[in-house]
């Protein structure tokens, strides 16, 4: 699985940098900074964080094949 985020949709929740702040972080204006691409151990917590984030900023994707 792959990971991406969309600043422009963020509104600067911090539901994904509590659920995994080995993975998101915020930047000094609130928005989601994503730290690595590839979730590994932490694939749980970052499919909930795609899941609670109020704005859909949070994107779970298959890795594409080589």
């Amino acid at each position: 699985m792959r990971i991406s985020v969309n600043r422009d949709l963020c509104i600067g929740s911090g539901n994904c940098a509590r659920m995994a702040p080995e993975i998101f972080d915020q930047d000094d204006n609130g928005l989601v900074t994503l730290l690595v691409t590839d979730p590994g151990a932490a694939y749980a917590r970052v499919r909930q964080a795609s899941t609670i984030c109020p704005v859909g900023a949070v994107n779970l994707s298959q890795r594409e094949s080589v």
